[in-house]
């Protein structure tokens, strides 16, 4: 196994447990964006650019689900306006 495959096992690894604890906050969710573009990389260097650019597009995707979710949270948070 060459240090090429150990990043892609990272990359994919890191996609899965982000993946799967997304629901408990919105950082997961980030890190399945940046895990995204790790794999993405090693779809690149390994010659495989199909792959890299449908990761590279699904971390753009992860990173406005990040942007919306967290801005959802942030205002649910925010003390309520009376008038």
């Amino acid at each position: 196994m060459n240090a090429l495959t150990l990043f892609g096992l990272f990359a994919v690894t890191a996609m899965l447990l982000c993946y799967a604890l997304e629901d408990r906050s919105p950082w997961f969710i980030l890190g399945f964006a940046f895990s995204c573009i790790l794999g993405s990389a090693y779809g690149f260097l390994q010659g495989a650019w199909p792959f890299g650019l449908v990761e590279g597009i699904w971390s753009l995707v992860a990173f406005r689900r990040w942007w919306s979710e967290s801005r959802v949270k942030k205002a649910k948070r925010a003390p309520k306006k009376r008038r």
